[in-house]
């Protein structure tokens, strides 16, 4: 046997290959792959030869989309390329076949819908969205998808795009937000633009505008951007002009879906016309554009932002970016870099060539807009010298601006650790200003029902009849003209007698009387307080004829009517200007003042000596009136006075509470208080007529008055005589006797309450002024620029803040307040019939009112709140001596001026605008005012 060896072996058995890799194996000459078979052949280039290294088997590479949604077609296979054949070549998915085109990149389908597919079990009930597998059939033959499968997703969704304009030029970015969006092979934008409908569709004229206007003028495509599952950018695609004039419809084609961006914008989509940009150097564009560093470039344009937002727009100059900052509708404000970009894509070369190029981008847009150049800074000429004395001086004021900062800093703490002292203090005092409101309340209340037990025997003091109309027709007389006898010469009596007769007769004409008021008035000489003394005396000589009175009152109100009406008619009954106003006064006193004794007597009573006894709780300055507890701030005492409460014991061993502050006139005052509080002040004994004796034992008794040798003497002052001068002791035992001419030697000038300070004449010394707790030039009632941490000369303690004693106020009126609201409530209760006066007096003027046409409402309630209000309430609560016997003092007609006044405000229609700047007395019942105005109304 050789080394060669000839061996038989079968040949031509092609059919016995199932795949190209075993046909091909074999290096049969005589057989080759077809297509999907191993074939005999001898038609050269028909098949792959297998000894062609060139030539290699077809096989399924990879997927170039195994991801697809339900609802999308597209090609999915990528493969060899083979020799060619007429025989069909189809992808097999699950139970469902389509058809394929082979072409030299490879095999090309569409997938099936999902419909088709048969449901993949989750556990859920089954879906078609999932993983397939794919086979290619060529004939007889089919090859697998091995190593992956295809997987079905649910359909891209689109939920939002905006936004919904652009330019004509397009390339601005509408952003699409959805789902399962990275599935799409091509999505694209379509913007198709029809005629508007410029006349009423018509049933035979459809066919013509069809005809003349096809369905869809224009229709252009952008092809968009997959950014993520959730994101698609689609830049618009660029349109002609008859955009601006055309119905615009918009759809995302996202592969075989569509959707319509009227469904998922906010608003139908616009075109807009394109922006316009000018050159930097307007004025010769073939200069470059001089640009100061730091500063900012504005470019102006028009249409700027009808489509574009500034996050939009880029603008560049070379290769350097410029930040745009504002975009509007004629300008762009952008940026530059610090330094001068160089020349973009350029390299760098002379002359205006080197300058780098401003360029603006928007959208589909690029605007050049001229060339660039940054000034260069030139170099300082300043001397050296002269820079070295600038430095040395900035660094001196520097260095003393920092001296006044730390100054300043060390005095502001300095202050707000005084602000926080103040701030501790004022809120100590608040609580103690509430605490003492409780307290003192509560012994308040306690006294008053003592008095108010005492008076279950002695009654209230009321006035009679008589002695009220003197005090009222007359107010400062000391002795009333009703009381007058007729002071004319016997032989005169007669004649005087029967001419007073005469006169009476005259006064009942009305007529006469009439002409003769109006004939007054009309004299210059005749002052306010006569015709105030004439109103009266005519009050006196027509009491008795009440009807005939109130018939001259309406007379004489018409003619004040028709004068104020041609003036201004709010003006009217405000001051007592004329005869019928205090006619007026006096006629409401006489109606009134049955409803006054039976109503609102023992609310003013109570009211009165509630504050008597408040006031008489804390010190009182005998010679300036002003006093520790008021709700008048001018008398207000604005001083710390020390003080302590003491118990004096009379022969009827009786305590009467004083204080040691108090001068001896005080304490008389007091005392006579305690001894006769069921008399009346008139039967009461003259405090001038008694001494106040101190007894000690059986034979030490002495006499206390305000003045004498051992008064306290400075200079020009003396200061008055107080219980402390003397050392009176607690629980100490004194007498009230009367004066004689053996203990009067050293009263002669004994200070009377209520003047004003008097003037001692001495012919050595000159005039002495006389002074109790303060002294009247030296009391605390500081300047605006002293008020605060002022400080005594003499290293005294610091004088406390005078507002601070203004919670006095607040003191005192927490502690009446019960009585104020009691005394409002009487006299505006509707819980009783209106007296008839009233009624009939605001009826006429209701009447007034109408026949000369005046509508206002405001001006009539002026006129009612001056007549009734003003002319009779004020009256009274200034003045309880009108219609009690009692006492007054300034001190207590200082709290009746403010509530009388505060009573006033509520009875007005004007809301009082309160501020800083406002009258303490206001503010304290500021609060209360609105409430008084609601009782006012009902």
């Amino acid at each position: 046997l050789s080394s060669f060896q000839v061996e038989k072996r079968p040949v031509a058995e092609c059919g016995d290959h199932l795949d190209c890799q075993s046909c091909l194996s074999a290096r049969d000459p005589y057989c080759g792959w077809c297509r999907w078979e191993c074939q005999r052949g001898s038609e050269q280039g028909h098949w792959l030869w297998s000894f062609n290294q060139t030539q290699q088997c077809l096989s399924i590479q990879h997927l170039s989309l195994y991801n697809i949604s339900r609802g999308e077609e597209t090609d999915v296979i990528q493969g060899e390329r083979g020799s060619r054949s007429k025989h069909k070549i189809t992808l097999l998915f699950p139970y469902t076949e389509t058809p394929a085109l082979l072409t030299t990149a490879g095999v090309i389908c569409s997938t099936p819908d999902a419909s088709s597919l048969p449901p993949i079990s989750h556990g859920d009930g089954g879906n078609r969205t999932g993983e397939h597998g794919i086979t290619v059939r060529f004939g007889g033959a089919e090859r697998h998808l091995k190593g992956s499968v295809y997987h079905y997703t649910p359909n891209p969704n689109i939920t939002k795009a905006a936004p919904s304009k652009s330019f004509l030029s397009g390339g601005r970015i509408i952003t699409v937000s959805g789902q399962n969006l990275d599935v799409v092979q091509e999505p694209k934008m379509r913007v198709t633009l029809s005629p508007r409908d410029t006349l009423p569709p018509r049933r035979r004229r459809s066919d013509y505008l069809l005809f003349h206007f096809p369905r869809a003028l224009f229709q252009y495509e952008s092809r968009c951007t997959v950014n993520s599952s959730s994101l698609i950018l689609c830049p618009t695609p660029a349109v002609g002009p008859e955009a601006i004039n055309a119905r615009v419809k918009v759809h995302f084609l996202l592969d075989s879906l569509h959707f319509d961006f009227n469904t998922v914008g906010k608003e139908a989509f616009r075109y807009e016309l394109n922006p316009t940009l000018y050159k930097l150097n307007r004025n010769d564009p073939s200069k470059p554009y001089h640009h100061k560093p730091g500063s900012i470039i504005s470019v102006e344009g028009e249409h700027l932002d009808r489509a574009m937002s500034k996050r939009e727009v880029e603008a560049w100059i070379g290769d350097g970016l410029c930040s745009v900052k504002t975009l509007t509708h004629s300008h762009l404000y952008c940026e530059p870099p610090a330094q001068q970009p160089s020349v973009k894509g350029r390299k760098k070369q002379d002359g205006v060539d080197s300058l780098p190029e401003f360029t603006v981008k928007m959208g589909n847009l690029n605007f050049s807009l001229g060339r660039v150049e940054y000034d260069s800074q030139t170099q300082s000429t300043f001397p050296l010298e002269a820079q070295v004395g600038v430095g040395v001086g900035a660094s001196i004021v520097a260095l003393i601006v920092l001296i006044i900062v730390l100054i300043y800093r060390r005095k502001s703490k300095q202050a707000m650790r005084d602000y926080k002292k103040v701030q501790i203090q004022l809120e100590n005092l608040e609580t103690s200003v509430r605490d003492r409101c409780k307290k003192e309340f509560t012994d308040l209340m306690t006294e008053m029902m003592d008095m108010s037990s005492d008076l279950v025997g002695s009654g209230i003091p009321f006035l009679d009849y008589r002695t009220y109309a003197e005090r009222i027709f007359f107010p400062g007389h000391q002795e009333s003209p009703l009381r007058r006898d007729l002071d004319v010469p016997e032989s005169r009596r007669q004649t005087v007698e029967q001419g007073l007769i005469q006169l009476s007769n005259l006064l009942n004409s009305k007529l006469f009387l009439t002409k003769f008021i109006h004939t007054l008035e009309v004299q210059r000489t005749f002052s306010p307080r006569d015709r105030a003394y004439v109103a009266s005396l005519l009050t006196v000589a027509l009491h008795g004829k009440l009807e005939y009175f109130t018939d001259i009152l309406k007379t004489l109100l018409n003619d004040l009517v028709e004068q104020y009406v041609a003036k201004n008619p709010k003006l009217m009954l405000r001051r007592t200007e004329s005869v019928v106003e205090k006619l007026l006064t006096n006629w409401m006193s006489i109606c009134l003042f049955t409803f006054l004794r039976e109503s609102a007597g023992e609310s003013f009573y109570m009211l009165f000596r509630a504050i008597k006894h408040q006031v008489d709780k804390g010190p009182v300055d005998a010679v300036t009136g002003k006093a520790k507890y008021t709700l008048n701030d001018n008398r207000l005492l604005r001083e710390d006075v020390e003080y302590r409460t003491l118990n004096l014991y009379k022969t009827q061993t009786v305590p009467a509470k004083v204080l040691d502050c108090d001068t001896i006139t005080q304490v008389k005052e007091k005392l006579l208080e305690q001894t006769w509080k069921g008399t009346s002040f008139s039967q009461r004994p003259h405090i001038d007529s008694l001494h106040l004796e101190w007894r000690a034992g059986v034979a030490g008794h002495l006499i206390l008055s305000d003045e004498d040798l051992t008064s306290v003497v400075q200079g020009s002052w003396k200061r008055l005589n107080t219980l402390q001068h003397y050392k009176v002791p607690d629980g100490a035992t004194v007498a009230l006797v009367p004066r004689n001419n053996k203990h009067h030697l050293h009263d002669s000038h004994d200070y009377m309450p209520g003047e004003k300070t008097p003037m001692l004449d001495d012919g050595e010394e000159g005039g002495v002024r006389l002074w109790h707790l303060v002294k009247a030039s030296e009391e605390s009632e500081l300047p605006k620029h002293r008020r605060g941490s002022v400080r005594e000369k003499g290293g005294e303690r610091a004088k406390a803040i005078p507002e601070i004693y203004l919670t006095r106020l607040l003191s005192m009126k927490g502690t009446l307040q019960k009585f104020v609201d009691d005394l409002f409530t009487a006299i505006l209760s509707t819980s009783r019939p209106v007296p008839l006066a009233v009624k009939y007096f605001f009826d006429l003027l209701d009447e007034q009112a109408q026949q000369h046409n005046i509508m206002d409402p405001e001006t009539i309630h002026i006129w009612k709140t001056n007549s009734l209000p003003l002319r009779f309430w004020i009256n009274i609560l200034k003045n309880p001596q009108f219609i009690f016997d009692v006492q007054t003092s300034d001190h207590v007609d200082a709290v009746l001026s403010v509530i009388a006044q505060t009573f006033m405000d509520s009875c007005t229609i004007a809301d009082h605008k309160l501020g800083r700047d406002s009258p303490i007395n206001k503010l304290l019942y500021a609060r209360d005012i609105p409430r008084y105005k609601q009782m006012v109304e009902r």
